[in-house]
């Protein structure tokens, strides 16, 4: 017979499928610090010595990191799904920037219809008040915390969507725009125009999800996208036409 005694799981095994499935789930992200070895054993209902052979365990596996006398950390490093070689060789060729846009375009737009239709309504209300933020700090001269909000408006949308893989691989996406490696977020927010836009666009994907109109969301987030392209089009056809001006200055002084 094909059966066996079902033997009682170790506390510690507990733990760590536990913590496997927050990190999977994306509720604990890279580079977050676990709570205390006293409070987290105690949020868990388990020994210390539980807690530690199961933080070992992750720790082994490449999960999680302890720094002296900070305390222990989800790795860094798993919201990256590029080696550093392949990260300059992306900076370095417009070709990668535009099928960059255009990657995030097609799962940005999955992951809003996604979200419209299976989003809880808690994940709705993250994305909503999210996007209050965006339009308080758009009163601000200063683009930078609107740059950073537009982030979490769509990494919070993709949460919602409630499919892990999306998650992670745009996390990774985001994580290079963090690196400055397409292009930095504050430079297309600068001018007041093309942040009325962008602001806009954002609007058009929170009322499409809170109204949980699946098609209306992916529309309103592929739209927004190919803006991003089309904007980042014109910076380098500009920079390109600058640089060309700027030859022949030189050019014609030297004459």
């Amino acid at each position: 017979m094909p059966f066996q005694r079902i033997q009682p799981e170790k506390l510690s095994i507990s733990v760590v499928r536990q913590i496997e499935l927050l990190l999977l789930r994306g509720v604990l992200r890279p580079g977050e610090r676990l709570p205390a070895e006293r409070d987290l054993a105690e949020k868990l209902g388990v020994s210390r010595p539980s807690l530690r052979e199961a933080i070992a365990e992750l720790q082994n596996r490449g999960l999680l990191t302890s720094r002296a006398g900070a305390g222990v950390f989800v790795a860094e490093f798993l919201d990256s799904a590029f080696s550093e070689s392949l990260v300059r060789l992306f900076a370095e060729h417009d070709e990668a920037l535009f099928d960059y846009i255009s990657f995030r375009r097609d799962l940005e737009g999955m992951s809003a219809e996604r979200a419209a239709r299976y989003g809880s309504d808690m994940d709705l209300k993250v994305i909503d008040t999210i996007y209050q933020r965006m339009e308080h700090a758009h009163q601000q001269r200063d683009p930078s915390e609107e740059a950073r909000l537009d982030a979490e408006f769509h990494l919070s949308i993709v949460e919602a969507s409630h499919n892990i893989i999306m998650l992670h691989m745009l996390r990774a996406m985001f994580n290079l725009l963090h690196q400055g490696v397409f292009y930095n977020r504050q430079m297309i927010f600068r001018q007041r125009g093309t942040r009325d836009e962008l602001l806009a666009q954002h609007r058009a994907i929170n009322m499409a999800v809170q109204a949980r109109d699946p098609d209306a969301a992916r529309n309103a987030a592929e739209g927004h996208l190919s803006y991003v392209e089309r904007l980042m089009s014109d910076l380098k056809r500009s920079e390109r036409n600058e640089e060309i001006a700027q030859l022949r200055f030189e050019h014609a002084r030297a004459i």
